[in-house]
């Protein structure tokens, strides 16, 4: 790629000091401890909690134990874990050890987790009892995959002699484990593409990635501080939720609460108004940061079991995973005088580098590049794009992923040296805001023109009878592409082909008559990953 011309929109990097000798794990515990807060909550779950002391004596415990399992560093395991305790224990454990985890998606299904632990050769597998069905029979398919510990579970699970207890695990290790001698550039830990577009890729992140990105995004964005207690609904094998849920609190010592079940409205409100769990309603506590997905935060705002204002104690919410449409952003605020700071970050880039900020929030937008991270949007001639134009995104910045694994050609595709191509199209305006304009592939040629699904997205779901919708490309009759809108009801009983016709009409009302929806489906659901990305793919046929 060509070097950074002056028509890039960035902002000077800050410097963050990483050492070349560095263990991530090592460093996420012991700043905490050597700051005095060793007896300050760092995670809360559904069966208690665990202070950052308690924390450390798990951790070494858990790395200290590794050896036993066969394991040396280098070598990689699967963690597929619900968001308890055991989560982090294992990530943090198998890094301060030099061993690489791979965290994977616990929504997926058995050929999908036999491709995974294929491709990435893992040798042991770390798993919550509720998931093993999924895992069954896997070992004497993949030769690789050495043993099964399964986390929740008393004694061994289904009677499987190769079934080992985590809980069991971690109490035969020594409380005092030196970490391993790693650097800073080398492999740590591994997470999986959401697959929105394809085979997922197993994306190789350095041990130097996860403080990077609390040190660009959750210290001057959110302004994550110590007093803080985070909930993520976002899971933590998800890079958003990772960070969220993980790396951010433990950088400053906050509190992070943690979900095993799917994160419906209703049990994300008994987190939001420190109803449960347990512990936390225990310490008469409510959480201050709370990070969601747009189709979450809609969701929310569609139950009437909505908390009032005075039954949160949020200061600021976040958003990532698709654009958030301006009018879900706008009546959050107006129903909890809380701004959601919308931004956008990738799996190859592993959090936001690109968001809102307090204050100066537009809704609509993605907001401005995170300090740390260089923006820039190439035309089909690889050239910028001027100010108000549609623009391929590209991203420079220190928590890029290394590469996919075994993927020569993919990984050239898009680690492009100091810039990783995001696949995602927007456009700046003259004020430096980003908005969204499509993934690449996404992106429609009606009448020569470029129409972003997710623009026409937007303008569908702001009719008061639409709960969400996902715009693709369908042939008409001289086999042209025109927009096809799949649409999902607050009432489904009201579908109509009244109502179709009437959103036809309302689209034309706000976009270039281009734009609108030829056809409109009405469907219960839309079919996402476990991220809440719309599988536009699957809407195609």
């Amino acid at each position: 790629m060509a070097q950074l011309s002056s028509a890039d929109h960035s902002v000077s990097p800050p410097r963050v000091s990483i050492p070349r000798r560095y263990n991530a794990a090592h460093d996420l515990i012991e700043r905490n401890l050597k700051a005095g807060r060793g007896e300050r909550i760092a995670f809360i779950d559904d069966r208690g909690s665990l202070s950052y002391a308690e924390l450390a004596r798990r951790v070494d415990r858990f790395a200290s134990s590794l050896a036993g399992l066969g394991l040396r560093p280098e070598d990689r395991v699967m963690v597929c874990m619900l968001d308890t305790i055991d989560w982090p224990v294992a990530f943090l454990g198998a890094i301060k050890a030099g061993v690489v985890p791979v965290a994977v998606n616990t929504l997926l299904k058995p050929q999908d987790y036999e491709y995974m632990l294929r491709d990435s050769r893992a040798r042991v597998l770390f798993v919550s009892q509720a998931l093993l069905p999924s895992f069954e029979g896997l070992a004497d398919k993949v030769p690789t995959l050495a043993r099964t510990v399964v986390s929740g579970a008393p004694g061994s699970a289904s009677g499987r002699a190769a079934a080992d207890e985590f809980s069991a695990l971690v109490a035969g290790g020594s409380e005092h484990f030196e970490p391993a001698d790693t650097v800073a550039d080398e492999p740590c830990f591994w997470l999986y593409s959401s697959g929105s577009t394809g085979a997922p890729k197993g994306t190789v992140h350095v041990h130097s990635s996860l403080i990077q990105t609390a040190e660009l995004f959750a210290r001057p964005v959110i302004g994550i501080r110590e007093s803080d207690i985070v909930f993520s609904a976002a899971k933590l094998f998800f890079a958003y939720g990772l960070g969220n849920g993980l790396t951010f609190p433990m950088s400053v010592g906050a509190t992070a609460v943690l979900m095993a079940e799917r994160p419906t409205p209703e049990a994300v409100f008994l987190r939001l108004t420190g109803e449960a769990p347990e512990a936390l309603a225990k310490l008469r506590a409510r959480p201050t940061v709370h990070y969601g997905v747009p189709t979450l935060f809609a969701s929310m705002l569609a139950s009437p079991s909505f908390p009032a204002r005075e039954q949160l104690g949020l200061r600021v919410a976040t958003s990532a995973g698709e654009a958030l449409p301006a009018r879900v952003g706008t009546t959050f605020t107006e129903r909890t005088g809380v701004e959601i700071l919308d931004g956008i970050g990738s799996t190859e880039m592993l959090h936001v580098f690109l968001s809102n900020r307090s204050g100066e929030v537009r809704y609509g937008t993605t907001g401005k590049p995170v300090p740390g991270y260089m923006l820039r949007l190439l035309g089909d001639d690889g050239q910028e794009v001027d100010v108000g134009e549609v623009g391929d995104l590209y991203i420079g910045g220190p928590s890029s992923a290394a590469m996919y694994w075994n993927q020569r050609e993919k990984s050239r595709q898009t680690f492009q040296g100091e810039w990783t191509r995001s696949g995602d199209k927007y456009v700046r305006d003259a004020d430096g805001y980003y908005t969204y304009a499509g993934r690449s592939d996404d992106m429609l040629k009606v009448s020569g023109q470029y129409v972003s699904p997710f623009e026409v997205e937007s303008a569908i779901a702001s009719h008061p009878a639409v709960l969400e919708a996902a715009v693709v490309g369908a042939a008409d009759d001289d086999r042209l592409i025109k927009p096809k809108a799949y649409v999902v009801l607050k009432e489904p009983s009201k579908a109509s082909p009244a109502l179709a016709e009437e959103l036809r009409s309302y689209v034309k009302d706000q976009l270039a008559p281009f734009k609108y929806p030829r056809w409109v489906e009405f469907v219960e659901e839309l079919p996402k990953t476990a991220t809440g990305k719309i599988q536009r793919f699957k809407l195609r046929g």
